[in-house]
């Protein structure tokens, strides 16, 4: 890469955190003490003790009930593992002490931060995405090539673009007896003898963008960082730090960080929410004993009058069974005996006095058609016209 992967300060693979603990110069460093190896220097001049013991090896682990002290200071335990993203501006070195006394990335960070280490390293003259963490042993374990993760760059280039040459890359090619791995390049825009290109690569190498553009008769006069792995420069102003939220460290790297804080809004919603699970969790109160005892409701009516064989409860009562039903209120055989009652029968005849009962007029039967209208003619008053 352009820079080198490999850690600022370098964190040495000692033991991680485990049945005895983690190593004391590492802890220092973990807890914002010093650098490593300022941690060991502090333990070589009998600065650092350990449960009230002066500590003489930089091998001496630290449990999670140790106490430690610091020129008799007492040191808190080191703080749950974050990672920021910073757009580092050109001109910056990527170290914590320069012996030739240029600025460094550190000094120019803003106030507030915790103590930091970077993932890799950016050249004096690039620019971009830097990751820096206040864990080493993150640092390491992200500039792994096994990682696979891929460091985008926007590279500005002088002279004469080969876009066959550019493509040939990814079948790797060797520098100067350096073999590089598959590299990705392609042409974004060109102008006269300046082009700007994108470059892909995993491995990470010190300046292996500049190196191997060069071999291919290119200067490289611009040189951005804009992706590392799954973490990108975005907007991100020159000169500021983001820090990556923990949903993105629990998904993207496994860390068990803590979740984010709520706030404002979202604070008022979980507690609405957490208010109305409660509610629908807490059992009914029972209903008043006067409720209880109430009168049922009543039975629906009839529809229309046409209905006279439907009972109360909506079932049609026909037949000879229907006085044994015992549906409703009162029984089914009052209402049964009150349906018979109902029921329309042949009209009664209204004989005149001195008229015998079952006869009409004129000595006609009931039922039968009077004269004229045995032969389908209708019987008329008065002759027709």
């Amino acid at each position: 890469m352009e820079g080198n992967d490999m850690p600022a300060d370098s964190p040495a693979d000692g033991q991680a955190g485990g049945p005895k603990g983690e190593r004391i110069a590492k802890w220092l460093a973990r807890a914002g003490i010093a650098s490593r190896r300022d941690a060991e220097k502090l333990v070589a001049e009998g600065q650092v003790a350990l449960n009230g013991t002066v500590v003489d090896s930089p091998a001496t682990f630290v449990g999670p009930e140790d106490r430690v002290t610091v020129a008799g200071k007492p040191v808190g335990a080191p703080e749950r593992t974050r990672l920021f993203r910073y757009h580092k501006p050109p001109g910056l070195v990527t170290t914590h002490k320069d012996p030739e006394g240029r600025r460094t990335v550190f000094e120019e960070l803003p106030a507030g931060l915790p103590r930091l280490v970077s993932v890799g390293r950016l050249d004096l003259n690039s620019e971009g995405l830097l990751l820096l963490t206040n864990d080493g042993a993150l640092s390491r374990r992200l500039e792994l090539p096994q990682n696979a993760w891929v460091r985008r760059y926007r590279a500005r280039v002088h002279g004469r673009v080969d876009e066959r040459a550019l493509a040939d890359l990814a079948r790797g090619v060797t520098v100067e007896g350096v073999a590089y791995g598959p590299i990705e390049a392609g042409l974004d825009s060109r102008q006269g003898t300046n082009a700007w290109l994108t470059v892909s690569l995993q491995e990470g190498k010190n300046r292996e963008v500049r190196r191997v553009l060069q071999h291919l008769g290119l200067t490289v006069t611009r040189l951005i960082r804009t992706a590392y792995g799954p973490f990108t420069l975005g907007p991100l102003p020159r000169g500021a730090v983001e820090e990556v939220n923990a949903k993105v460290l629990r998904e993207q790297l496994g860390l068990d960080a803590p979740p984010r804080v709520l706030r404002g809004v979202e604070r008022a919603r979980a507690a609405a929410a957490a208010r109305a699970g409660a509610e629908e969790e807490r059992p009914a109160a029972p209903k008043p004993e006067a409720v209880q005892r109430s009168r049922p409701a009543k039975p629906p009516r009839a529809r229309n009058a046409t209905e006279q064989f439907r009972s109360p409860w909506g079932a049609v009562v026909q037949g000879p069974d229907a006085a044994d039903q015992p549906q409703g209120p009162g029984g089914g055989r009052r209402r049964a005996e009150y349906a018979s009652r109902a029921r329309p029968g042949p009209e009664p005849s209204r004989a005149r006095p001195g008229q015998e009962p079952g006869r009409s007029r004129a000595g006609e039967e009931p039922g039968r058609p009077r004269g004229g209208e045995e032969d389908g003619r209708p019987r008329g008053r008065g002759k027709p016209r």
